[in-house]
């Protein structure tokens, strides 16, 4: 078995003429990538009409004055009731936090939803439902079809950087100009 590049801390920017609408101009930052597969979550799409105060009635979770409610994001299509917490490395759960690049983490337990009720969680947090994942050799499939560009997961793109514009924020990290992107992927 040939060895995966590991994508883990990368993110997947969306090319132009992305074949399915779901993922169209998505910026994606991958958590986990192996042999067996790789799973992400979408740092641009706001859910539509849910924010963290709605969840929060809905888990029957305490808040306290130094609770912020923020704009719940869709982090994918696979298991949309399913919450994850990308955050700054300020916070780890007692039960179970990710590394994902040296900036940024993921927890995915109800723990870290009732600390940042509280006022106690990271500094920097987005909410997400759902989440992005790929077979054994998909991903690849897909980057080698021109599907997706690589790039870094700076912290101010994932939280410096109004949704709408992280796209164009992604690109231009990559000194990469929206007018000379490709759709045809080019092999010497």
């Amino acid at each position: 078995m040939s060895q995966t590049l590991d994508l883990s801390g990368k993110i997947l920017i969306a090319m132009p003429d992305m074949g399915d609408p779901r993922f169209s101009r998505s910026v994606i930052v991958i958590c986990a990538h192996s042999d067996e597969g790789a799973m992400g979550l979408m740092i641009n799409q706001p859910s539509q009409g849910i924010t963290l105060a709605d969840l929060t009635e809905q888990l029957d979770l305490d808040t306290n004055d130094g609770f912020r409610d923020l704009p719940i994001h869709t982090g994918g299509p696979v298991e949309t009731e399913r919450g994850f917490v990308l955050h700054s490395q300020d916070y780890a759960s007692a039960i179970s936090t990710l590394p994902v690049t040296e900036d940024l983490a993921l927890t995915g337990t109800l723990d870290i939803l009732e600390d940042i009720a509280l006022g106690q969680g990271p500094v920097q947090t987005l909410v997400l439902l759902g989440y992005c994942g790929w077979g054994p050799g998909q991903l690849e499939s897909e980057i080698a079809q021109n599907a997706w560009l690589i790039g870094d997961a700076p912290f101010d793109l994932v939280f410096g950087t109004e949704d709408a514009r992280k796209w164009d924020k992604a690109l231009v990290n990559e000194n990469i100009d929206i007018l000379t992107l490709s759709s045809t992927a080019g092999h010497a």
